[in-house]
């Protein structure tokens, strides 16, 4: 399973709910197991400088693939790119790149 994390800040403050609305698009495509977005709590005592969070599951690279070249995909990056400032994503595989898994307890 490989998860996609992906985080944005807005250039405005007052565009966050924009923001929010335009990558809730992405929840319509299929190809994602799990895919939420949201907005950063701001608890961390460090750094809270990220506004919203998208957070994806997908069962395979081919998935993720789809789910990038889905038109909604694109629609999504034209009504957000002019109103963030940063964008930072990560990808991972579970099975391969998580090798330390622990369980609470």
């Amino acid at each position: 399973m490989i998860r996609h994390i992906v985080f944005f800040s807005a250039k405005d403050k007052a565009h966050i709910d924009q923001i929010i609305e335009g990558l809730s698009r992405l929840t319509a495509i299929p190809h994602a197991r799990r895919l939420e977005v949201a907005r950063n709590r701001k608890t961390d005592q460090l750094g809270n400088d990220i506004d919203i969070v998208v957070y994806g599951e997908f069962d395979s690279e081919t998935e993720l693939a789809a789910y990038k070249a889905h038109n909604l995909y694109q629609e999504a990056i034209k009504r957000v790119r002019p109103l963030r400032e940063l964008r930072f994503a990560a990808d991972y595989d579970v099975s391969l790149d998580t090798p330390f898994a622990s369980a609470a307890g």
